[in-house]
């Protein structure tokens, strides 16, 4: 089902969550969550609709991965109409993640910091969840390249302890070849230490070439699984460089720009301080940056997906125009609540009429670089 529109509660409800830990509300969220029914995915819209690495997709806007870890709400975050949802990060065996607090919100800057360090059930937990949901999974079925997948991507990430993290990539991506529309493989965690040194083009080039056997593996299946790259906001202008050329190469479909930054701009909240991942308002500007130095670097060789301070239909529509063709969100969520991708799809159709284009994809990548 799609779930109605009525008077939004969240406004309401949202002092009474601020006032629990960051953590504990999230996972009561979940909660909350897994009690509605399963959500269907909003009707794809004529303006709205867009196909990225032959994935249809009904609107833009999609669910980042962080807010539904281990893949237990998904079909829900549908139901209030988002476009996709990426579960994960999801590593090889269960990881508890790093301690606690390691989750902090920074309100007066609507903001997020998390440490979580890729904290999950492991991939296990994740496929029996899909697997035991193969029949009610059917029903959401899209095409995807002539044959059906679902609306969501998965995830993948590497243990901290793992003795060969290129070897968790891979496995991940054997495991779930079959199970999503696309896989997200993510090296730019700050809360996994070392993992962003997979971002130096010859360790990349090393992770892709192994990821791309198991992509090509004939013996495996017959469907082609699509990869996409996650990448991090705080990288030099050589690092983006040889990312987008090993990705070209290694025929990554599509770049998801960008994860959280460790760097800090000036902050009010009293949590400026935490240690990790800022995400949310704070990241806008240079997530928006980085989504244009890689836009210059692919030449629009390969689709991009922007993340990171996207709060607005403006927000959704200045990435657009910078070269996005999906953008993602999660910290948002927080500070608006579920009614917002119904918001920003209205508001971004509207920009669209506005500028005169009458499909998503005749503004990508319009603005001048």
């Amino acid at each position: 089902m799609s779930y109605p529109r009525r008077m939004p509660l969240y406004p309401f409800l949202r002092p009474l969550i601020f006032a629990l830990d960051a953590e504990r509300a999230h996972r009561l969220t979940v909660a909350a969550l897994k009690r509605l029914p399963p959500g269907l995915p909003p009707e794809t819209d004529a303006v709205l609709a867009t196909q990225v690495a032959g994935i249809d997709f009904p609107n833009p806007i999609g669910v980042a991965a962080g807010f539904d870890k281990d893949g237990e709400v998904w079909r829900q975050m549908l139901g209030f109409g988002f476009g996709f949802v990426e579960m994960g990060t999801l590593t090889p065996r269960p990881q508890a993640g790093n301690p606690k607090p390691r989750l902090f919100r920074l309100a007066e800057d609507r903001a997020v910091i998390n440490s979580m360090g890729f904290n999950n059930q492991g991939f296990d937990a994740a496929e029996a969840r899909l697997a035991a949901r193969r029949s009610a999974l059917a029903q959401l079925d899209f095409k995807f390249s002539g044959r059906k997948s679902r609306r969501f991507g998965i995830n993948i990430g590497a243990n901290k302890d793992s003795v060969d993290r290129i070897a968790d990539y891979v496995e991940g991506v054997r495991r779930f070849r079959q199970r999503a529309a696309y896989l997200a493989i993510n090296i730019s965690s700050p809360n996994t230490p070392g993992l962003r040194a997979l971002q130096d083009e010859e360790a990349l080039r090393e992770l892709l070439a192994a990821i791309g056997e198991a992509r090509f593996d004939t013996k495996l299946d017959g469907r082609l699984p699509r990869i996409f790259l996650k990448v991090a906001p705080d990288l030099a202008p050589a690092d983006v460089d040889g990312i987008a050329k090993a990705a070209i190469d290694h025929h990554v479909d599509a770049l998801i720009v960008a994860n959280t930054t460790v760097s800090r701009p000036p902050l009010r909240s009293r949590f400026a301080g935490e240690s990790g991942g800022l995400s949310g308002q704070p990241l806008k500007a240079l997530a928006l940056e980085r989504l244009r130095d890689v836009r210059r670097a692919t030449g629009g060789a390969l689709p991009l997906i922007a993340a990171g301070g996207i709060a607005s239909g403006a927000d959704a529509y200045e990435r657009i125009s910078a070269g996005a063709s999906l953008v993602q969100l999660y910290t948002a969520l927080v500070y608006e609540g579920p009614g917002l991708a119904r918001r920003i799809n209205g508001e971004l159709k509207a920009l669209l009429r506005r500028d005169g284009f009458a499909r998503l994809d005749e503004a990508v990548g319009t603005a001048p670089l």
